[in-house]
C-alpha cells in the first residue's frame, strides 16, 4: 500500500489535471488508503512546505489568501489562511514585522490542538464530511503547486534585514495627514453628489501631494540608502481591465508605476512608502466611488431603454471614469509640487523628484524585465460620455468623441 506522502502526491497530480474522474478516484484512495491522522499531518506539513516555497517565491499572506478565494472559493481561501498560521508557528528565522501584520490583518492563528487532529476539527467548524474536507486541502495544495513566481517585493520570513522604512511617514504629522485623507474620502464615498466628491477627493490628493513633497525632502536630507517598494492591488473581474487603469492613473498622479498581472488578479504599484500608502488609499475609495457612479448612470440609461446591454457601457464607464480623474489627481500633484518649488525652491526640489521617480523606474526594470502593454478600448459612447461626467462634472462636453484607445502596463504568463 502506497504510503500517505505517495498519496498525497498522486491525488494532487490528478487534481492539476483535466481527467475529473482520475482525481475522483485518487481522492478516494487517499481516504482509505493510509491511517486518518497520518494522511491528515503529512498533508498539512506538504501544504506548510509549499507555502514556504512560495513565500521566498514573492507571495506574500494577502497574496495567497487572495488567489485561493479566487480560484477556489471563501472556504478554501479560510483553510489557506490556516496554513498561513502554521507556517508562521514554523519559523525560526526572523519574521519581519509587515509579515505579521498581514496575518493579523487575515486573522491567522493556530486554533487547532494538533497538526494530526487539523482537518477532522476543520471540517467540523465548516460543516464538511471527511471526503469534501480532503478534497478541498488537495484543491488548496494543487493551486499552491501551480503557482508561478512573482516579484519579490520585500524580503520574506528567514531572511535577515535591515529596518524598514515607515509605511508612511515620520511622526504624528504623518498620521493626522493620513487622518485627514481617510476623513475626506470617506465624505467623498458617503454623498450623492458628484462635484461634492470631486473636490473632496481633490482635496485629498492635495494633502497627498504636499506629504509626498515633505517626505522626498526629508529623504533627501538623511544618510538612509532605501529602495523603492511595492503593493499589490486586487484587479479582479468583473471589468479588471478597467480597475487596472484606474490602478494605473492614481499610481501615475503619485509618482509610482503599476504593473498589470491579468490571470493573477492584481496590479503591482512600484514607489516610495509613502507615495503607495497614498496610492491604495486613493484607489479603494475611487473604486467605491466609480461603483456607485456607475450604477446610478446604469438605472438611468435603463429607464431610457430597457433591455438593453450593460457590459459595454460599464467598462466604457469606467475606463473614462479612471481617465478622467487620473488627469484631475495630476493636476492636483503638479499643483502641489509648484507651490512646493515655490517655497522650497526649484533647485532643490526638482532633483530631488526626479531622482526618487528614476529609481521607481529601475526598479520597474528590475522586477518586470519582461512587461508588455495591454490596449484598453472603449467600445460604448454613452458609457464613456456617463464615465468622463461622473468624473469631472464641470468639463463634461456632450460632443466628445467616444475617446481615445488607452495602454495599460501589463505582465503576460
Amino acid at each position: 500500500m502506497p504510503d500517505a506522502e505517495e498519496l498525497i502526491t498522486d491525488a494532487v497530480a490528478a487534481a492539476r489535471g483535466t481527467d475529473v474522474r482520475l482525481a475522483e478516484r485518487q481522492l478516494d484512495r487517499l481516504v482509505v488508503g493510509a491511517g486518518a491522522p497520518d494522511v491528515d499531518a503529512v498533508l498539512l506539513r506538504r501544504l506548510v512546505r509549499r507555502f514556504g516555497l512560495l513565500a521566498a517565491r514573492g507571495w506574500q499572506p494577502v497574496d495567497l489568501a487572495r488567489i485561493a478565494a479566487r480560484r477556489l472559493g471563501a472556504r478554501p481561501a479560510r483553510l489557506a489562511v490556516d496554513v498561513l498560521a502554521a507556517h508562521r508557528r514554523d519559523q525560526t528565522g526572523p519574521v519581519p514585522g509587515w509579515w505579521d501584520a498581514q496575518l493579523a490583518e487575515l486573522g491567522a492563528r493556530v486554533w487547532w490542538p494538533a497538526d494530526g487532529r487539523y482537518l477532522p476539527d476543520w471540517a467540523g467548524r465548516e460543516g464538511l464530511d471527511r471526503i469534501t474536507a480532503l478534497r478541498e486541502a488537495v484543491d488548496v495544495l494543487a493551486l499552491a503547486d501551480g503557482l508561478p513566481p512573482i516579484a519579490v517585493l520585500r524580503p520574506p520570513p528567514g531572511v535577515a534585514t535591515a529596518p524598514a522604512a515607515p509605511a508612511s511617514g515620520r511622526g504624528d504629522a504623518a498620521s493626522r495627514m493620513l487622518e485627514r485623507v481617510r476623513a475626506l474620502l470617506a465624505k467623498a464615498e458617503s454623498t450623492t453628489f458628484p462635484a461634492e466628491a470631486e473636490a473632496l477627493t481633490g482635496k485629498a490628493q492635495e494633502l497627498i501631494a504636499r506629504h509626498s513633497v515633505d517626505q522626498a525632502l526629508l529623504a533627501a536630507g538623511s544618510d538612509r540608502d532605501d529602495l523603492p517598494g511595492g503593493v499589490r492591488l486586487s484587479t479582479d473581474p468583473p471589468y479588471a481591465g478597467a480597475k487596472a487603469l484606474l490602478v494605473q492613473e492614481v499610481a501615475a498622479a503619485n509618482r509610482c508605476e503599476a504593473v498589470w498581472s491579468d490571470d493573477l488578479g492584481f496590479t503591482t504599484v512600484l514607489g516610495w512608502p509613502a507615495d503607495l500608502e497614498a496610492v491604495e488609499l486613493l484607489y479603494t475609495s475611487l473604486l467605491v466611488q466609480a461603483t456607485a457612479a456607475m450604477l446610478r448612470g446604469r438605472g438611468e440609461r435603463r429607464t431610457r431603454a430597457a433591455g438593453r446591454r450593460t457590459r459595454g457601457y460599464d467598462e466604457s464607464f469606467l475606463n473614462a471614469f479612471a481617465l478622467r480623474i487620473g488627469e484631475r489627481l495630476r493636476a492636483a500633484t503638479e499643483d502641489a509640487d509648484r507651490r512646493a518649488a515655490e517655497t522650497a525652491g526649484p533647485d532643490r526640489l526638482l532633483p530631488v523628484l526626479a531622482a526618487r521617480s528614476e529609481a521607481v523606474r529601475e526598479r520597474l526594470d528590475t522586477l518586470f524585465p519582461g512587461v508588455t502593454r495591454h490596449r484598453l478600448t472603449v467600445r460604448d459612447a454613452e458609457g464613456w460620455h456617463s464615465g468622463t461626467s461622473a468624473a469631472d462634472r464641470a468639463s463634461l462636453d456632450p460632443g466628445r468623441p467616444a475617446g481615445p484607445t488607452r495602454q495599460v502596463r501589463g505582465r503576460r504568463r
